[in-house]
């Protein structure tokens, strides 16, 4: 198969993927459940596929990724709130200081171009560190910058430890597919790109690639931002999701999510982490919820069935699918048309080669 022929089905894929949601936006109640998941999952895998761009394909070990959210979930909120509703949600700091409101489309630009800016700054002195010193530097960053939100004298601007609300929400779950989408596609782009594998050389070894002419503080550098960028948008989009923001949403835990979506979906996979991201959310927030319920049957109480107990069930299915499938779901590869259709035309050669030699012998 022709790489035109497979983007014209990979288009058309799309293209159904988009129609059936919708189709079942107008048969379902809005509050179905398997909308939440849709919509989160969508989320979820924009910054699972963000943070393997630089865990994965670039080789940095980066724990900041809930930093970065956050960065892009307040520019979001504080940008696009209503001027009008700004003495209502800054009611403790006389309206705030931003006066003014922008398209939603700018918002999320901003959201992402603010968490770059910061990536940029922390990544001149902390880029400079190697494997568990980096993850240590970039948690502390995310951990700092939730508390510094928090900060009553930032108030005007952050709303302190109050919340965000009233800014412009989604309804529909083609939104966060459109916008995750369109990011997600653009990085596989720069992954396909010759930045792409100057980023892959300097993970399988920074030496071979610096005596190759890669300028590896440049690279990490662009890595860094490209990931924290799509991170912010991220953000924004759960701000939307969530239809208020506070600082106390983004901690570390949430980082540890991520993680866990990526090394599931197997690093260096766009497409590992993405398949992930949604069976993560399917089972942590739909399959497993009637683990946390209390069960009768008659007068007898079954036993363990109650609040946490889902989370705890969660954690041992993620430790089986650590153990014995250690390189993810996915691994390092892609799924895509051209790839299946690869895959069962070499099939069919070996079998006619097999036979072949059969027959000679």
């Amino acid at each position: 198969m022709t790489k035109k022929k497979a983007a014209v089905i990979n288009v058309a894929l799309i293209a159904a993927l988009l129609i059936a949601l919708y189709i079942m936006e107008q048969i379902l109640p809005p509050t179905a459940m398997v909308f939440t998941v849709l919509k989160k999952g969508a989320i979820y895998a924009l910054v699972a596929v963000s943070m393997n761009l630089l865990n994965g394909f670039t080789g940095l070990f980066s724990l900041g990724q809930a930093g970065f959210m956050l960065l892009g979930a307040y520019t979001y909120g504080i940008l696009t709130i209503p001027v009008e509703q700004r003495e209502f949600v800054y009611q403790y700091f006389d309206g705030g200081i931003v006066k003014f409101t922008v398209p939603v489309v700018v918002a999320l630009i901003a959201a992402g171009a603010v968490a770059a800016v910061f990536a940029y700054l922390i990544g001149l002195p902390v880029l400079r560190l190697k494997s568990d010193y980096l993850a240590i530097a970039t948690l502390g960053f995310a951990e700092i910058i939730r508390a510094v939100f928090q900060w009553d004298k930032l108030g005007p601007l952050t709303n302190g430890s109050n919340l965000l609300r009233s800014y412009p929400t989604f309804q529909s779950v083609l939104y966060p597919f459109i916008v995750s989408g369109i990011c997600i596609a653009i990085i596989v782009m720069l992954i396909n790109s010759t930045y792409g594998r100057a980023f892959k050389a300097i993970r399988d070894d920074e030496v071979a690639a610096e005596a190759m002419g890669i300028n590896l503080a440049h690279h990490k550098r662009m890595a860094f931002i490209i990931s924290s960028f799509f991170a912010g948008v991220s953000g924004a989009l759960l701000a939307m999701y969530q239809t208020t923001i506070q600082a106390s949403m983004f901690k570390s835990a949430m980082t540890y999510e991520i993680l866990l979506i990526v090394v599931i979906g197997g690093i260096g996979s766009v497409t590992g982490s993405c398949i992930s991201s949604f069976l993560f959310i399917i089972f942590s927030e739909w399959i497993l919820r009637f683990l946390d319920n209390d069960t009768y049957i008659g007068s007898f109480h079954v036993p363990l069935l109650r609040s946490g107990f889902r989370k705890v069930v969660f954690s041992v299915i993620i430790m089986v699918i650590v153990l014995f499938f250690r390189k993810g779901i996915m691994g390092t590869r892609e799924f895509s048309v051209q790839g299946i259709c690869n895959f069962f035309t070499g099939k069919s050669r070996k079998k006619k080669a097999v036979k072949g030699g059969d027959s000679n012998d």
